[in-house]
């Protein structure tokens, strides 16, 4: 089966931290949420890395240095070095040193995280489109970021400099609720120059090349709780995938997910690192998984007993072979209700 037309999770028979090398880890809604480790996650990540496993973690967030998400992760009982952390500041930095002479300037509309990053590539930040830039370079720069830096941007890009984003997610999680993202910005400045930016994050190719060649991974495993991010990359860049459910995704939009949406794997939390994972299996004109059946009708049909996981695994089953290439448009919510998912 070809990763476009996947129509049912995998199953596994080794746990997944023998079966692949390195996990990609998303952190917002995987490993934190509000700046606080999730249930389960600081014993999980030791005993996947005590195992052998080697562990990255990605962000599309581009305000902040590794060496600042390293000592997060590692107040949190993670222990970890600025060398496991990947951002989209790393990947766009590369993707602008691609594209302009050494020692370049290039006006940084964002945080630390992205002049760190370009430093690290052999350019030089600058703040104002008169320094004569030759690349504007946008990412998330926090919730005081002036108005006035997108006037910048605006100017540079006007006079026919480049744009490049680390990335376009338009929301962020905050300990207070959802909050615009970068995305947000990035169309404030699209809004007023009319042009496109080059992007570097998560799902997009720059992102994945930046992992692999910073982690040297072989067998990568990306793990994360957003379709339209973690599992979409994976896609993107052909490598397996698990969805951990502590983060946006519900099993709703699970079954609806088309698809370059659609996990290798999916599990409540990051203990699936740890276990195998079960075969979903065809049966009477539906699919089993542990003891639950799914068949789609007009609405998705659940039948037994068992793990909510296991009914949620055959149900995307029912469901994503019934959408084919499309998205599911099957009526779940009884079947979804039964399992309290």
């Amino acid at each position: 089966m070809s990763r476009g037309v996947r129509t049912r999770p995998e199953g596994s028979a080794r746990h997944l931290s023998e079966a692949y090398d390195t996990a990609l880890l998303d952190l917002d809604g995987v490993v934190y949420a509000g700046g606080n480790a999730i249930a389960h996650a600081v014993d999980s990540l030791a005993a996947a890395r005590d195992g052998g496993m080697r562990l990255a973690y990605v962000t599309n967030n581009a305000l902040r240095t590794p060496d600042t998400v390293a000592a997060h992760l590692s107040e949190l009982g993670i222990p970890t070095g600025a060398g496991d952390v990947i951002t989209s500041a790393q990947a766009v930095a590369r993707l602008i040193s691609e594209q302009v002479p050494a020692g370049a300037r290039v006006l940084v509309i964002g945080g630390e995280g992205l002049r760190v990053a370009l430093r690290e590539r052999g350019l030089e930040p600058v703040e104002s489109a008169d320094d004569e830039p030759v690349a504007v370079v946008q990412g998330y720069g926090g919730p005081e970021l002036p108005w006035g830096r997108f006037a910048e941007a605006s100017y540079a890009i006007a006079r026919g400099v480049p744009w490049f984003a680390s990335n376009t997610d338009l929301t962020i999680p905050s300990g207070r609720g959802i909050a615009p993202g970068n995305g947000a910005a990035v169309e404030v400045v699209r809004i007023a120059t009319g042009a496109e930016p080059q992007v570097a994050g998560k799902p997009l190719p720059p992102m994945h090349r930046e992992t692999i060649l910073r982690t040297g991974a072989e067998r990568p495993l990306v793990v994360g709780d957003r379709l339209d991010t973690d599992i979409e990359g994976a896609f993107n860049g052909d490598v397996d995938s698990l969805l951990v459910l502590t983060g946006v995704t519900d099993g709703a939009q699970l079954l609806a997910a088309p698809p370059q949406h659609r996990p290798t794997y999916v599990d409540a939390d990051l203990r699936g690192l740890l276990t195998g994972q079960p075969e979903v299996t065809e049966a009477g004109g539906g699919f089993r998984c542990g003891g639950w059946t799914a068949k789609a009708a007009e609405r998705l049909q659940l039948e037994g007993e068992g793990e909510a996981l296991d009914g949620l695994r055959a149900l995307c089953a029912a469901a994503w072979t019934a959408a084919g290439e499309g998205t599911c448009e099957l009526d779940g919510e009884k079947a979804l209700a039964r399992l309290g998912l």
